[in-house]
């Protein structure tokens, strides 16, 4: 793939035009007005058939369930699935990432807080539950009628996620009782389902080899409390916030897999696998903010004058614009493979992944810092645009994993190769 179809760019232009018409002008309240975005997203979701889209793929992907979990109990080998046409893969992998690749150019704490809901959360009821916790809990979550929250991040545990986990699940008969507090969480303050993972309370095995569980809860069960959103240096239109459990109690049947065999195969795999997903997704928020910080830049270096001409007349600036092009090319192209991978039928393994994540992440605070250098004085006001991306780029760094944790993940697997 060397460039966008003419049908991926129809739509490519349908959503630059809903975001210009309704994010846009309602930017200043998602970025200081503490102001949710599910709103204007389920708007989104509806107006591009998302959601029924999500509930298409929902039914084929249940009904394949069931005919693989019938083979199973006549002892016959379940069907293998024919793949797809590879042009109808890639359209639909464009449709999932365009909206990223456009919201980005504004709000990318929006596609955090869509991302999240849709993607981690669903992704992980769909990949670990039964039939029918997927038919309880994900549809809702796929078509964002109901907000969901992925809670892994606790205080003082960082990028050692599992080591240092601290929230426990103890058997209390037919029941679990779950204690602990999760932090940094995407949608925390406004979820209505919640995936939580934590550890089983396992006397005489060792914390760091206990299993790793996942539950699922509901916003208002008792002993949950969800602590109000978060303040951040970005990323504001994507509420961050705190999650607190004190006995709270959670049947077999709110056990991802419902037994904990099957939830503990899938423990730390699973997260990696999530980890995989968000990682990917994190090359289309950054083309998102490289482009427009580009936009912005070409548009200041051509009309900012400074001793009697253009800025865009100096070497300086057009190295800096000559940059932030390689830049976007680069991750672009990042895209464009990932597109091709998916349509295919290839996923990306873990490495590629944290690859992928660590260029891009790193390619669009730099762009983005570059732009408030090129605005000077300007670049640094909230008036301007480019601050605003500035902030929003650097938790790409951050979140899914920091460089550092990229950085691990590929020369590992180089090492092991």
């Amino acid at each position: 793939m060397l460039e966008w179809s003419e049908s991926q760019l129809m739509i490519r232009d349908a959503v630059r035009k809903f975001v210009e018409a309704e994010i846009k002008p309602q930017l200043e309240q998602f970025e200081h007005g503490d102001t949710p975005p599910y709103d204007v997203l389920r708007k989104l979701i509806r107006t591009f058939g998302m959601d029924e889209m999500a509930r298409q793929r929902f039914q084929h992907q249940i009904e394949k369930d069931r005919e693989t979990a019938a083979a199973r109990e006549r002892g016959e080998s379940p069907a293998k699935e024919v793949r797809k046409s590879r042009s109808d893969g890639g359209d639909s992998a464009a449709m999932q990432i365009l909206p990223i690749i456009e919201l980005c150019r504004f709000c990318p704490g929006m596609v955090t807080a869509m991302g999240v809901s849709m993607g981690l959360t669903a992704a992980s009821i769909m990949g670990k539950g039964t039939i029918a916790q997927k038919e309880r809990w994900a549809l809702d979550l796929l078509t964002m009628d109901k907000i969901g929250a992925w809670a892994i991040t606790e205080p003082g545990s960082g990028s050692d996620a599992f080591g240092s986990m601290k929230a426990t699940a103890r058997r209390d008969g037919d029941e679990y009782v779950l204690n602990g507090n999760k932090t940094f969480i995407t949608n925390g303050p406004y979820a209505d389902t919640i995936v939580f993972i934590c550890k089983l309370d396992e006397p005489g095995v060792e914390p760091k080899d206990r299993k790793i569980l996942y539950f699922v809860l509901d916003k208002g069960m008792p002993g949950l409390e969800q602590s109000k959103p978060m303040r951040k240096m970005g990323m504001h239109s994507s509420p961050t916030g705190e999650l607190f459990l004190s006995d709270v109690r959670a049947g077999r049947d709110r056990l991802l897999g419902e037994t904990e065999g099957r939830a503990a195969s899938a423990g730390k795999s699973g997260a990696k696998d999530t980890f995989s997903m968000e990682r990917s997704g994190v090359a289309a928020m950054s083309l998102g903010i490289i482009e427009r910080c580009l936009e912005l830049s070409i548009d200041y270096a051509r009309t900012r004058i400074a001793w009697g001409q253009p800025i865009g007349e100096y070497q300086l600036i057009q190295l800096k614009l000559a940059k932030m092009e390689v830049a976007r090319m680069n991750v672009q192209n990042m895209v464009f493979r990932h597109i091709e991978s998916v349509s295919e039928g290839r996923g990306m393994t873990f490495a590629e992944a944290s690859a992928m994540k660590l260029y891009s992440a790193q390619a669009a605070t730099e762009v983005a810092l570059e732009a408030v250098q090129l605005f000077g004085g300007n670049g640094y006001m909230s008036e301007y645009q480019v601050e605003q991306l500035a902030r929003d780029a650097k938790v790409l760094q951050i979140y899914a994993g920091t460089d550092e944790m990229q950085v691990r993940a590929i020369a590992r697997a180089l090492l092991a190769g």
